[in-house]
């Protein structure tokens, strides 16, 4: 053999010697990708994990179903669902009554914005698709309000107004309430009225989840409190009296109950913000005030999200960065979580019905 051929060996021996090349990957436990074959594809959760072995948002999906399942099937696991986005008016609404209604989660906290039309279509109204051969000014002039996509009448919410006074004029005006106790009662009152319609607030009620709205008065349903408070002024009777402080301390004390907590969460916002910080404030407490805290972070986290993280909102934060606040259990102690970034109204049904055909296995 020649000296370059030698020299050449030498080079291809070290660089061997360098990387290791005798790993085959089944050696270090990493799990081999298979392709997506849709032909033994038989029901919604197989295709899920089928994905669950591909790459990218198909593998995001897979897993976040996964600790999905993990968290609903936890008997010690207390699991909170944040809202945010227009996702009744999207109707997806019939998801969250699906998931109270099974006991998939024990805690709602949302926007006042969804649990609004959520109202309207639990009160039997409904939402339109939008036409684009109608402008912007047009349906202003039509009564037409747009999100996006869809519409929602100024009529629906007119007619709502009217339904929740009646909820209104019962409550006792010398109290202060919460939003959780006003939406309990709204949730009450469509037990009673709308038997055959399924809504969020009437499978909260009948299922004792309590639903929170922690940025309340960024609502139409809080507009509809401050139109009932000025009647009432110029009739010189007691008005609805609100505070978002008791909202806090009711949920803190429920979570501090638990064992293990867990967070689904679609978009992001002040309602996944709001019942992440939570674990912080008990924590606080402990620290400042001596008596009352606990240190409990959530054990189980999915979040479904177009957010990216590097704009540097909460919406687009990882579960990863909230383990640096104390919100969240590193995986390394046992945490789970998985983040999909996918418009939830493609994502969410396919998890959840997924997780469903599993629980309903024998």
């Amino acid at each position: 053999m020649d000296s370059k051929k030698i020299k050449l060996k030498k080079i291809d021996e070290a660089y061997r010697t360098k990387r290791n090349l005798k790993h085959d990957g089944f050696c270090d436990n990493l799990k081999p990708t298979e392709s997506l074959d849709l032909e033994k594809v038989k029901n919604v959760d197989d295709l899920v994990r089928g994905m669950n072995k591909t790459a990218f948002g198909g593998r995001n999906l897979g897993e976040a179903t996964d600790v999905l399942e993990a968290m609903a099937r936890d008997r010690d696991c207390f699991v909170v669902l944040t809202l945010s986005g227009a996702m009744t008016v999207a109707k997806m609404g019939l998801l969250v009554c699906e998931m109270i209604d099974r006991g998939m989660v024990n805690a709602v906290v949302s926007t006042g914005a969804l649990m609004t039309h959520g109202m309207v279509e639990g009160f039997g109204m409904t939402h339109f698709k939008y036409d684009k051969r109608m402008n912007d000014e047009e349906l202003f002039s039509c009564g037409y309000n747009r999100v996006y996509d869809t519409l929602e009448l100024e009529k629906n919410l007119d007619d709502l107004e009217l339904i929740v006074f009646e909820v209104f004029k019962k409550l006792d005006l010398k109290k202060v309430y919460s939003s959780r106790e006003i939406l309990e009662k709204v949730g009450e009152y469509l037990k009673r009225t709308a038997e055959k319609e399924k809504a969020i607030l009437k499978s909260a009620y009948e299922r004792k989840v309590p639903v929170y709205i922690p940025a309340f008065t960024d609502s139409e349903f809080f507009l509809d409190i401050g139109i009932f408070n000025r009647r009432r002024k110029l009739e010189n009777k007691p008005i609805l009296n609100t505070s978002e402080y008791l909202d806090l301390e009711h949920f803190t004390e429920l979570i501090k109950k638990q064992k293990k907590i867990g967070i689904f969460t679609i978009g992001g916002g002040v309602p996944r913000n709001w019942a992440q910080q939570v674990t912080c404030y008990l924590d606080l407490i402990g620290k400042r005030v001596g008596v009352g805290g606990k240190f409990l972070r959530y054990s189980y986290g999915v979040r479904i999200c177009p957010e990216p993280v590097h704009w540097g909102g909460l919406s687009g934060c990882t579960y990863s960065e909230g383990v640096s606040w104390g919100k969240m259990v590193p995986p390394a102690e046992g945490g789970r979580f998985a983040e999909v970034f996918c418009d939830a109204t493609i994502a969410w049904p396919i998890i959840l019905k997924a997780v469903m055909e599993r629980l309903d296995k024998k």
